[in-house]
């Protein structure tokens, strides 16, 4: 009976953990920007923190190496986009890479009236996630099903739309900035708008700005990604993984450090006034972040994640 051989895993390149802002282009899914950046970096440990959909630009963080491992702790609640909406038109895709579905003949709204129906939009309000969308019903994505012709019902969520204004007004079309809450369709609000104003509408172009803690000034093109990458300087443009976290810091070594390697707690320093519940991030004395830890009612931090420490 022969033996099987193990398998090979992949070859990963040492290198620094941290986040990379990609300024993610047109066409491309957010999953092809993660596959470039694996073969930037030479490692698999590559994630994002929130999907852009393919026509749209803009914002897109890569968590890097150890850094996946701290995606849940990244506060990534306040999404900020630009885009363009059209009026009288409106697709089954609710964006321009749709079929068209419906025209609206009659006069479409003045500036004016678009600015009162905005007005309908901000703060709580209620979506139904679009059918061409990654959302899952009963484990199968319902853009699959869309493409199957497939409708299914789905449960409107609650989402924030902390400001929506009006920034171009060029009928039909008309610029927007939206300051939102994680797990927005910026479709949705476009088809929801032109349903309100009578005339029907869909989204042409969708650029994000901001994601939790990351902006576009941050961000690096594909392009200047892999001419980085080319001459090894892509590490360089990490953002440090403490300060994408923004939790006060402590810092360790010593016999510290090997009780928090093995999951135990530890006092917390000149932390010890912060209330119970806050988080913590602790690193080396090479600013390697090593854990994320909470100060609990009795005063100790305790961990929540720890990293393995890696070479530096």
């Amino acid at each position: 009976m022969s033996r099987r051989s193990p398998k090979r895993s992949r070859f990963e390149l040492p290198g620094a953990s941290g986040f990379l802002v990609v300024d993610k282009p047109a066409g491309r899914t957010s999953h092809d920007v993660v596959d470039e950046a694996r073969r930037w970096l030479g490692t698999r440990r590559v994630g994002h923190l929130g999907t852009l959909d393919p026509q749209a630009t803009g914002v897109l963080p890569l968590a890097i190496r150890q850094a996946t491992k701290l995606i849940p702790f990244i506060e990534a609640k306040q999404k900020v986009y630009d885009g363009t909406i059209v009026l009288g038109i409106e697709t089954d895709t609710l964006d321009a890479e749709g079929q068209v579905v419906a025209r609206h003949e009659g006069p479409l709204p003045g500036r004016a009236e678009v600015e009162a129906a905005l007005t309908r939009f901000r703060g709580d309000i209620q979506q139904v996630p679009p059918m061409y969308s990654a959302v899952k019903k009963d484990g199968i994505p319902l853009h699959r099903l869309a493409r199957q012709g497939i409708d299914v019902a789905r449960e409107p969520k609650w989402i924030t739309i902390e400001s929506l204004e009006l920034t171009r007004f060029e009928s039909p079309a008309f610029d927007v900035r939206v300051r939102c809450s994680a797990g927005t369709y910026v479709r949705v609000l476009a088809s929801d708008l032109g349903r309100l104003l009578g005339c029907g509408a869909h989204l042409s172009g969708l650029r994000r700005t901001a994601s939790g803690p990351f902006r576009i000034e941050q961000a690096r093109t594909v392009a200047e990604c892999a001419e980085a990458a080319a001459l090894q300087k892509l590490d360089g443009e990490l953002i440090p993984a403490a300060e994408a976290l923004g939790f006060p810091v402590l810092a360790v070594s010593g016999e510290q450090q090997r009780r928090l390697q093995n999951g135990g707690d530890l006092a917390p320093g000149d932390l010890h006034r912060e209330p119970p519940g806050t988080r913590v991030t602790i690193v080396a004395g090479t600013g390697q972040v090593l854990a994320v830890a909470e100060l609990g009612v009795d005063r100790r931090l305790w961990p929540l994640r720890v990293l393995a420490p890696e070479p530096v």
